[in-house]
């Protein structure tokens, strides 16, 4: 320990009227003493040099915080480091850490902007509905609430304003796009904790799941009631999901170059597919019939407004893009009102009403892969025709068998019984029992 020389009223009562002089305290710290100022210093040798460091000003720092101050550097000197070059290390580190600090979004909404930017903008829609729920939900509430400042009582609130205005399973979503966004954070040091950690999307979205499928009986309903409400190409639409069991953002943002007519496949490109992986579908007569109709007539009518044939299977009004994949989903639930007819609504309001009640173009995907299976197809086989994940590690590894030859009969299976089912007599169609294994 070192030895202390100076005492509090000698420190205090120090003064000189001109120059400078030195009060030794013992083992490196000095009192430097002038006419205006009294300052600590910590003069020390290593490694043959002199070096002299500022400890304060006296009286901010007293005789025993500079005896403190002056105890951590001797101990650095014991362990072989320079006081003087170790202070500048840490001071540089605080100015790089404090500009890293304030280049890194410092409230929720620009945490967002940056999350968006280089996360959400990798989904197939760009992350545009994440932001419509952000912009709508979350940035009004807490956009402007400093990080450090949040808690999860703002992120509880905002969910339950969501559920009281009839949205919950808005919330679930609003909640799932939050988790995501902090764990994103915390993987890059923008924030320590995540204000959802404990949070279950369950307590929110109390939705159920849809298991709506359509019935026999219902196919053939439809099939009588479409052409009088829905255009040539939505109807098609329909037959098309029904028999592919794809979704309406695949269907609808389908090319004429990923469609074989003559092989009978189309090909789902990875980036249209919900699980980032190419899907081919293998055409059944049913479904081919569709895609064949829709070529010819679009080849019919750019012959005739002579213009070339546009890219897309379900091209829009203006023909340079795709048909919006929210476009037959508002068709089908504009036909399934129960209020009286809207303005520049359809005033079909329950042309497409089925007696087992409200159906979605999601649906369809599902009755499809039910139809599979009463009509014997196995689930493994189903759920590769839905292109979904296997969920299984160890199956995803080691079971590499394609199924395409049996994907190919499920679709034709699939095919020949709505070509049964959307006929003209198909009154006469009757849904059998499947036979116990």
């Amino acid at each position: 320990m070192a030895k202390n020389n100076l005492k509090v009223k000698e420190v205090e009562n120090a003064t000189i009227e001109q120059g400078e002089k030195l009060l030794a305290d013992g083992d490196c710290l000095f009192l430097r003493v002038r006419p205006d100022s009294k300052t600590w210093l910590f003069i020390y040798r290593h490694e043959g040099g002199r070096q002299k460091m500022s400890l304060g000003h006296y009286p901010t720092v007293g005789l025993a915080s500079a005896r403190d101050k002056a105890d951590i550097l001797r101990k650095q000197l014991a362990d072989g480091i320079d006081p003087f070059e170790e202070r500048a290390r840490l001071e540089t580190e605080a100015r790089d850490a404090k500009a890293v600090a304030k280049a890194q979004p410092q409230n929720v909404g620009a945490l967002f902007d940056e999350f968006m930017r280089k996360a959400l903008a990798k989904r197939k829609d760009g992350g545009e509905f994440a932001r419509s729920l952000f912009d709508k939900n979350v940035r009004p509430n807490i956009g402007d609430l400093r990080l450090v400042a949040l808690r999860r009582s703002n992120i509880t609130a905002i969910l339950d304003d969501i559920v009281e205005r009839g949205a919950p399973r808005v919330a679930g979503i609003v909640l799932a796009d939050l988790r995501q966004m902090f764990r994103w954070a915390i993987d890059r040091e923008i924030v320590a904790t995540d204000p959802t950690a404990g949070l279950k999307k369950s307590k929110w979205d109390t939705s159920t799941e849809r298991d709506r499928a359509l019935t026999e009986t219902e196919i053939k309903l439809l099939a009588k009631a479409m052409p009088d409400t829905l255009s040539a190409d939505s109807q098609r639409m329909v037959w098309l999901m029904l028999s592919t069991c794809c979704r309406v953002g695949e269907i609808s943002t389908a090319a004429w170059s990923d469609v074989d007519l003559a092989g009978r496949s189309w090909v789902i490109p990875a980036e249209h597919s919900k699980n980032k992986k190419p899907h081919t579908v293998s055409l059944s007569a049913f479904a081919l019939n569709q895609l064949q109709a829709l070529r010819e007539a679009e080849e019919a009518a750019a012959k005739k407004e002579e213009r070339e044939i546009s890219p897309w299977v379900f091209p829009a009004r203006h023909r340079n893009s795709h048909v919006c994949p929210k476009s037959l989903s508002k068709q089908v639930a504009d036909r399934q009102r129960e209020r009286d007819a809207m303005s520049r609504r359809s005033a079909d309001i329950d042309a497409l009403a089925l007696p087992g009640g409200k159906w979605t173009p999601h649906d369809l995907r599902r009755t499809g892969a039910t139809l599979m299976v009463s009509l014997g197809v196995l689930p493994d086989v189903v759920e590769r025709c839905l292109n979904h994940t296997e969920e299984n590690s160890m199956k995803r590894t080691y079971q590499r068998y394609d199924y395409q030859a049996e994907k190919r009969e499920a679709w034709r299976l699939l095919g020949d019984r709505l070509d049964l089912l959307t006929r003209a007599d198909a009154d006469n169609v009757t849904t059998l029992p499947r036979a116990a294994a």
